[in-house]
């Protein structure tokens, strides 16, 4: 079992903020992730994506944002437990016993729930058949561009995801674009650059088509699509990619005895502890009067969340509020000379 002063479930952008908050005024902390990366969904859903809205950074990517919070963490010791799910929280005494899918315990008296917006997964295909070929060559999102490069790719979905991706592939690919209207989702400006690529012959564009078989031994071969008419067209590609949305689910964290508020957690604004001692929201997953789904918002309601969570793991110290700017402490902590 391991034992810390608090446990921070997420590994996105609020929870990496948050755990350096709560090194920075002497406490430890590990953080568990379902994800198989650091980052949250600006790594899973965005990477290449530029942020606009994050206070002194004029522009920056979702993995920009993510390496920096990360660099933000090295002067300190902190344990992520990746590609675990937890599944139960319960009291124990002072403390909370948490268990993931894995089986691994945490002993804790603070436990954080950075979740964003819980477990989430995309929307599949209806065929059966794509489930042999999942995370093979029929992917719902991109890890590695540089994997398709001077492949065929066909690429499903009428969202910003879809046409970006098309955009950005066909660079060094050859795209095969099907949607299953003829209008897009996704901003004009970049419906007008999959039309002028489509013109130009860089990008093939199938409307009113949807996925309907897909073939080969161990990887793709080729693949069946069918237009509303009932044409059946048969495209060869290497690889498939969809974008479909994503199914959003609190998963385990809504048995957990928590307000929960169309699929949100509520907090309070002091602490944003939840109606449970202990138990902390901060990020997307957290909800209370006012609230503003942004990064920045995250890093405030983690800031407190982390002082509060001193009183529960330090009970017998007193926390005195000190700027980095001016505390020896804090410098020494931050590795930094004075």
């Amino acid at each position: 079992m391991i034992k810390t002063d608090a446990l921070i479930i997420g590994a996105g952008p609020t929870g990496l903020f948050t755990a350096h908050q709560l090194k920075l005024i002497g406490l430890d902390c590990e953080i568990v992730d379902n994800l198989d990366k650091i980052g949250g969904q600006c790594i899973e859903l965005y990477p290449d994506k530029p942020i606009y809205d994050i206070p002194a950074v004029p522009e920056c990517t979702g993995e920009e944002l993510t390496n920096n919070l990360i660099n933000q963490l090295k002067p300190f010791d902190i344990k992520f437990h990746l590609n675990e799910r937890v599944d139960e929280v319960k009291r124990d005494d002072d403390n909370w016993f948490v268990k993931t899918n894995s089986g691994k315990t945490f002993l804790t008296p603070n436990v954080i729930i950075a979740g964003g917006v819980g477990s989430f997964e995309p929307r599949k295909f209806p065929p059966k058949e794509c489930e042999k070929f999942e995370n093979k060559s029929l992917f719902y999102s991109v890890k590695d561009k540089k994997k398709f490069e001077g492949k065929t790719i066909s690429i499903f979905g009428g969202g910003d995801s879809a046409l970006d991706w098309a955009v950005e592939l066909s660079k060094t690919s050859k795209v095969n674009l099907v949607h299953r209207r003829d209008e897009f989702r996704g901003a004009q400006a970049t419906v007008d650059k999959i039309k002028e690529l489509k013109n130009a012959g860089k990008i093939q564009l199938f409307t009113k088509y949807q996925l309907v078989d897909v073939k080969g031994s161990s990887q793709l071969e080729n693949i069946d699509i069918k237009h509303d008419d009932g044409e059946i067209k048969n495209l060869k590609t290497d690889y498939v990619l969809g974008f479909f949305g994503l199914i959003m689910q609190l998963g385990p964290i809504a048995d957990w005895g928590l307000n929960i508020d169309k699929k949100t957690i509520k907090v309070d604004t002091e602490k944003f502890e939840t109606n449970q001692k202990g138990i902390y929201a901060v990020g997307d997953i957290c909800t209370y009067p006012g609230k503003l789904k942004l990064i920045l918002s995250g890093f405030h309601e983690g800031a407190l969340a982390a002082r509060a969570c001193f009183k529960l793991a330090r009970p017998n110290e007193k926390y005195r509020f000190e700027f980095t700017t001016t505390s020896s402490k804090l410098l020494k902590r931050l590795g930094k000379k004075e």
